[in-house]
């Protein structure tokens, strides 16, 4: 048996080295985003939809122009056009439909989802910016909401966006729907490897979203200079990222942009979409080129800034007595919110990646609901599928007097096996 003294000297592993952030967080010294202060730093405030879905039929920012200290009032027609070619957020984000990521920012015909921006101030104090969102008149036409995934699905529906159309294994249908893609994965035969087993186990699970809840509100600090530089100050998990989103949104090189990190309270991958970065630098464009700072109340992260998906699932499993499993199948709906991108890839990924099997068939569906569009948050659509699969698992071990560790030992994936997407392990 090892000892202590058996082991390698590490020089950092098996420590306690000091954090190199101590000290400054320790003593108030670290600055996060709402810390930042500079000459002639306006604040800015976002005027946010009471409905999850409804028709803009009017909106009057004139009064809320006319109110002294107010700088700047930006709405949807304030907004660049939106690009011809693909718009590409960081590494993993492709936006297909180009107009949502300006609808997204600032509604222009509707608004979608409950706290959607219609409009933004930048005023010189809080107070002054708060005061004039009060003065700004909209007129909604209120339209029925989409709040379920599988409601959503349904033929009659009603529709969220007319523009999106179903994308069936990545090729475009042409059908007007809330499903904005079907992605399915198949091996072998799953109707012969249920008929094989000697248990079968078939079980619903519904997930409601879940906020990451990180302590620091999102925020973000934006000078436009009058030579045209954009500078930034975010709280973001990647500031790259960042600086590639504005980029797209302006259709302006990353070279025009400089994004000065700052310490970040908390993220879980909740903080990596920007939400009010292109608000501030275009208030900051029309305010005269003055610095404008937006910070969220923490009443606008939990109703605006992206939870992880809520799901419905449906998981089917068959094994032998001896504990093989035969087949596995699994129907997902997930929720993307009101822009399509839920995070069903990962589930598809994921969700029986760690067992060898023969037979298996997956079909996963991007649902469009009158909700934020849903972010990352730790392993994104994973844990609602891993959920879902590991209590049938669990039920089956107890119905054929197994134990899970063994079950688990008999059915693991080893290196070289295909994985449920295909790729080997």
């Amino acid at each position: 048996m090892a000892t202590t003294a058996d082991r390698p000297k590490w020089k950092v592993v098996g420590t306690r080295p000091v954090r190199p952030d101590g000290t400054d967080k320790v003593t108030g010294r670290a600055l996060y985003g709402a810390d930042i202060q500079m000459a002639g730093l306006l604040q800015g405030k976002v005027l946010r939809s009471p409905h999850a879905h409804a028709r803009i039929k009017r909106i009057d920012t004139s009064k809320a122009e006319a109110l002294p200290g107010v700088r700047a009032v930006v709405t949807n027609r304030d907004l660049p056009n939106a690009p011809a070619g693909p718009v590409t957020y960081g590494a993993s984000y492709t936006l297909e439909v180009h107009t949502f990521m300006y609808e997204k920012y600032l509604a222009k015909d509707k608004v979608v989802y409950k706290g959607h921006p219609v409009a933004a101030v930048a005023a010189t104090s809080l107070h002054i910016a708060e005061e004039a969102l009060g003065l700004i008149e909209v007129e909604y036409e209120v339209l029925p909401p989409v709040m379920d995934p599988m409601e959503a699905m349904k033929e009659g529906a009603p529709l969220i966006h007319q523009n999106v159309t179903t994308r069936e294994m990545g090729n475009d249908t042409g059908k007007k729907s809330n499903v904005a893609a079907h992605q399915q994965v198949t091996m072998g035969d799953i109707a012969k490897g249920f008929k094989e087993a000697d248990i079968v186990i078939e079980r619903e699970f519904r997930t409601s979203p879940v906020h990451p809840g990180y302590i620091e509100p999102q925020n973000a600090t934006a000078l436009w200079d009058v030579d045209g530089h954009i500078s930034m100050w975010a709280s973001s998990q990647g500031m790259f990222t960042v600086r590639q989103q504005v980029a797209n949104f302006f259709s302006v090189p990353v070279s025009r942009i400089t994004v000065m990190p700052v310490e970040i309270g908390g993220g879980f991958g909740g903080k990596v979409t920007v939400f009010l970065e292109p608000l501030a630098a275009l208030l900051s464009r029309k305010a005269g080129h003055h610095p404008v700072k937006m910070v969220m109340t923490r009443q606008e992260v939990l109703e605006v800034t992206g939870p992880t998906s809520g799901s419905f699932i449906r998981v089917k499993m068959g094994a032998k007595k001896d504990g093989r499993i035969t087949a596995a199948q699994a129907f997902l709906a997930y929720e993307a919110g009101a822009y399509p991108g839920s995070p069903m890839g990962g589930a598809v990924r994921q969700m029986f990646a760690p067992y060898r099997l023969e037979n298996m068939q997956i079909d996963a569906y991007d649902v469009l609901v009158n909700k934020p569009k849903v972010g990352a948050y730790r392993a994104p659509g994973v844990t609602n599928a891993s959920f879902a699969v590991e209590t049938i698992v669990d039920e089956i071990c107890e119905k054929i007097g197994m134990d899970p560790i063994a079950f688990h030992e008999k059915n693991g994936i080893k290196v070289g096996d295909r994985k449920s997407d295909g790729t080997p392990m």
